[in-house]
């Protein structure tokens, strides 16, 4: 009767030690998850997404795709930024809003933020489409809306079934892929 004691107890402490485990590797993951996707510059990217009307897991993905959360980043292209946005871009985006900033201003997070999210905002009402929007932002409006006419890349004049351009196309994937994690981590919010 004692072993039979004795093995009930060690499966006992078996399946403990298993649970431990489990949720011990399911709270590693949620921790790694969250320093890979983080929400840095959290008051600016909620004040800047609701005063634009973007979602803000879409801003977030796109400061982490852009620059990885630095603000000094500097592109080959020469955006600069968390929302690496270039001189031109800028301009442009400066002459709409009527403000008075420099380029070199895209170094501070609230600025680069508030222009990033600006810019999302001008696109998402241009072309709706999430994926349109985010190709757009990064191979320009013009070169979308070309894509967009011809019915090698897009069907319906919306959606691009195929982006001829490899390195949007691979920003694009990795702006959604961005997307994707950040809903499933931050979901209970």
């Amino acid at each position: 009767m004692a072993k039979k004691k004795k093995r009930g107890s060690s499966f006992i402490i078996f399946l403990l030690v298993c649970v431990i485990m489990f949720f011990g590797a399911r709270i590693a993951y949620d921790a790694t998850m969250e320093f890979l996707y983080p929400k840095k510059y959290s008051e600016y990217v909620e004040k800047y997404a609701a005063e634009y009307g973007i979602s803000e897991t879409l801003l977030y993905s796109v400061i982490r795709t852009e620059s990885g959360f630095d603000p000094d980043s500097v592109s080959v292209a020469d955006a600069i930024g968390l929302t690496q946005i270039t001189e031109d871009t800028f301009d442009w985006l400066i002459m709409k809003s009527g403000e008075d900033y420099t380029f070199d201003d895209l170094f501070t997070p609230e600025i680069s933020i508030k222009y990033g999210a600006y810019f999302l905002s001008l696109l998402q009402e241009e072309f709706a489409i999430t994926e349109t929007v985010v190709a757009a932002y990064h191979a320009g409006r013009g070169n979308v809306l070309s894509w967009l006419e011809n019915p090698e890349y897009s069907d319906d004049g919306m959606h691009l079934k195929n982006i001829p351009i490899s390195d949007t196309a691979h920003y694009v994937n990795k702006v959604m892929s961005a997307m994707d994690n950040y809903y499933k981590i931050y979901a209970e919010e």
